[in-house]
């Protein structure tokens, strides 16, 4: 995951974290210019940026109640976002007795392109591969699947079943085989590397709402793509020391100690809905 906040990465977070207000009332363009100017993001990066999720349905042009130019999110965007929340703040601990969804599919060779749109589908749910076309992944993650390939039309071409591993290898040994384990602990020893002293510095002392602001941007911006390559399995399934629990509680900490004082710098146009009351 290294750290590379792009403009777009950027626009995506705050819109999630603080630009979406019950009434639908947009961010203005200068306020995102405002906003992620101070995140190291020049004015032409942002308005190319909005222009390019604008074209792809995700940012409606809008007037604010005092007539300046902004956007808001689509209703789709809205959708995504709020699929993103249950991912980004709910970590419940998942138990093996949950048992597990799988995915077989077969797209016919003329429609390849769909073959490869749904392996990358599958593959940022947080799927592991069992078997050619036979994907698996936590049982609760049914049904942000389900809802992710009927929005983009693939559902004719996947069943999805529900069950348990019954064998013959063990779960532990298997779940290594279906995951790339290795390379999500390694994603979540950098978000610790980045973000674990920026706790221990917030938790020392407090800074200003814009110091706020800016750590916790950067700390979601990181955060967001983890809990999709991380399906989050039973601690029993996962090598001794995960280095997933540690981060995510530096993350929640992270969001405790700065979301609100972050707010502060936002106003008077966030926050609106509360990621964690979404």
């Amino acid at each position: 995951m290294a750290e590379q906040h792009t403009p777009r990465s950027l626009i995506v977070s705050l819109y999630g974290a603080y630009g979406r207000s019950p009434d639908g009332a947009p961010l203005a363009v200068a306020e995102l210019i405002r906003l992620l100017g101070v995140l190291g993001v020049d004015a032409p990066s942002v308005r190319s940026s909005v222009s390019r999720l604008k074209r792809r349905g995700l940012l409606l042009p809008r007037r604010t109640a005092d007539g300046a130019a902004g956007y808001a999110p689509s209703d789709e965007a809205r959708m995504l976002l709020e699929d993103g929340d249950r991912r980004i703040y709910a970590r419940a601990e998942p138990a093996l007795s949950d048992g597990w969804v799988l995915a077989v599919f077969s797209v016919p060779e003329a429609e390849r392109h769909k073959r490869h749109l749904l392996r990358s589908r599958l593959a940022r749910l947080g799927f592991g591969t069992a078997a050619p076309g036979v994907w698996i992944a936590p049982a609760r993650l049914h049904d942000e699947t389900r809802h992710t390939l009927e929005r983009l039309d693939l559902a004719a071409y996947v069943d999805l079943f529900r069950g348990d591993h019954l064998g013959f290898a063990p779960t532990a040994e298997a779940v290594a085989r279906w995951w790339d384990l290795p390379s999500i602990a390694k994603l979540h020893e950098e978000f610790l590397d980045a973000h674990e002293p920026v706790l221990r510095a917030w938790a020392a002392g407090p800074g200003t709402p814009e110091d706020a602001y800016r750590a916790y941007l950067l700390a979601l911006d990181s955060w967001r793509r983890l809990p999709y390559a991380d399906p989050v399995l039973p601690l029993e399934l996962l090598p001794e020391n995960w280095p997933g629990t540690r981060s995510a509680e530096v993350f929640a900490a992270l969001h405790e100690l700065l979301y609100a004082r972050g707010a502060e710098f936002v106003e008077p146009y966030g926050p609106g809905v509360r990621p964690s009351e979404a």
